[in-house]
């Protein structure tokens, strides 16, 4: 008895999925310059953190076709503590990379990027979970 109870508590543990990072999932970013918002789904890339733009909506809340649709926009993401990622970001309505800092607090993530080693920041908001 003693080794079937074994051998189901083995059984269990091998079928649960494992768990996942705090920052996997689908976010909405805050609005850009336009007003419209994109919809990021992050994940695992390798062995970093990505997030794609899965969709994308105007400010009255109509879904649009950007060019970046299924670009990354969030690479190289790594994690510098527990609760904050360091990467790259691509900002489309500028049509610029920046070095990322994603800080993650719930289900919001405060967006930072800056170019030429810190000099020249934008603060990109805050994005919320959406699942």
């Amino acid at each position: 008895m003693k080794q079937f109870a074994t051998l189901f508590l083995i059984s269990l543990f091998a079928a649960s999925p494992a768990l996942a990072d705090p920052i996997e999932g689908l976010w909405r970013t805050a609005p850009d310059d336009h007003g419209d918002v994109g919809f990021i789904r992050v994940g695992i890339c390798g062995t970093n953190f990505c997030g794609v733009l899965e969709r994308a909506e105007n400010a009255q809340g109509e879904a649009i076709q950007p060019d970046t649709l299924g670009r990354q926009i969030v690479w190289s993401l790594t994690h510098s503590t527990s609760t904050e990622y360091q990467g790259r970001i691509y900002a489309p309505d500028r049509d610029k990379e920046y070095m990322s800092k994603l800080e993650l607090s719930g289900d919001r993530i405060s967006v930072n990027g800056c170019v030429l080693g810190g000099l020249i920041c934008r603060n990109g908001g805050q994005w919320t979970r959406v699942q």
